[in-house]
């Protein structure tokens, strides 16, 4: 079966898209690191509160949106729980909110911008690993893998649970995580071999 296709891009004229790479990829950064020192609760909501505002302003289908929190439920919902259960209720709303918000915001990120324009903000910035021995361009590479690659799982997330909800296995967490692990070993398997096919892995 065919991965779905899940757009990494997503075309407009909204002031989000006119943004350049460079500032975007910036504020994710910057959003990462704040979250990691600021995570009470009303800090997160007003965080996730912006990040929505975004969505708003760029003018994005709510599907586009509703498609990364279903995929992010299965993650966050048990981390919350867990959290909740083995700390407090502030800290599970700290580490799944920070958790929630820096993956819609890469997610709005990755809609508004085209990936060769995030590559090529990565290389240039990566330029002075030269002289480490470290090549710019395989840098800028891995950066474009692991962009598509978080979309390629996203869609074979969503086959599993076509499949799982055909075999009526709906509640069952167990039926749903080892066949995604299995398809996305397979996907990383393939791509490892196309890249040492074209002597990138040398």
């Amino acid at each position: 079966m065919p991965v779905q296709a899940v757009p990494l891009y997503l075309p407009g004229t909204s002031l989000v898209h006119r943004v350049g790479a460079g500032p975007k990829l910036l504020l994710l950064v910057a959003t990462g690191v704040a979250l990691a020192v600021w995570r009470e609760p009303w800090q997160v909501t007003l965080a996730l509160a912006l990040v929505l505002l975004g969505y708003a302003v760029a003018r994005l289908p709510l599907r586009a949106l509703l498609r990364q929190v279903v995929g992010l439920a299965w993650v966050a919902v048990p981390l919350l729980a867990v959290q909740w259960v083995f700390a407090s209720w502030r800290t599970g709303v700290g580490v799944v909110g920070s958790f929630v918000v820096l993956v819609l915001l890469a997610g709005l990120v990755t809609l508004t911008t085209r990936t060769t324009a995030m590559v090529d903000v990565v290389v240039r910035c990566a330029g002075w690993l030269r002289r480490f021995g470290v090549d710019p361009q395989r840098v800028g590479l891995m950066l474009a893998l692991g962009i598509r690659s978080v979309h390629v799982v996203l869609g074979l997330a969503q086959e599993v649970r076509e499949a799982q909800h055909a075999r009526g296995l709906r509640s069952s967490p167990r039926a749903f995580a080892v066949p995604l692990i299995v398809r996305s070993l397979r996907h990383a398997d393939r791509l490892g071999e196309a890249l040492s096919a074209r002597g990138v892995d040398d």
